[in-house]
């Protein structure tokens, strides 16, 4: 049975903040100069200043939500290839990142 309401509330520890914080970072880098992400941009630098204002529970919409979890599940798969195709240093550069968005889905953003 489907949930009637969702809590889009979040309390994220200082180091998911950092991660978080890095990623919305870079996913504006990417989409800020084309028109066609204009609603990725706009719910990233949303998210980003609710990152930055230092408030206990992390209040996103549906929209930011959702944006936020199909870009950080779209990079683990991106990062997953990179582990399977890579050398040893690659690898333990790539593992480490991998295995922070992992938990970080796990722990907040699994449905």
């Amino acid at each position: 049975m489907k949930k009637l309401f969702t809590n889009y509330n979040f309390e994220f520890d200082k180091n998911e903040i950092r991660l978080l914080t890095t990623f919305c970072k870079q996913t504006l880098k990417q989409t800020e100069n084309d028109n066609r992400f204009f609603s990725e941009t706009k719910a990233f630098n949303s998210i980003l200043s609710k990152l930055n204002s230092g408030e206990s529970p992390i209040k996103l919409t549906k929209d930011e939500r959702t944006r936020l979890v199909h870009q950080l599940k779209n990079n683990t798969e991106y990062l997953n290839k990179k582990l399977k195709k890579n050398w040893f240093i690659k690898k333990w550069l790539y593992k480490s990142l991998y295995n922070q968005y992992e938990d970080l889905i796990e722990t907040h953003f699994k449905d």
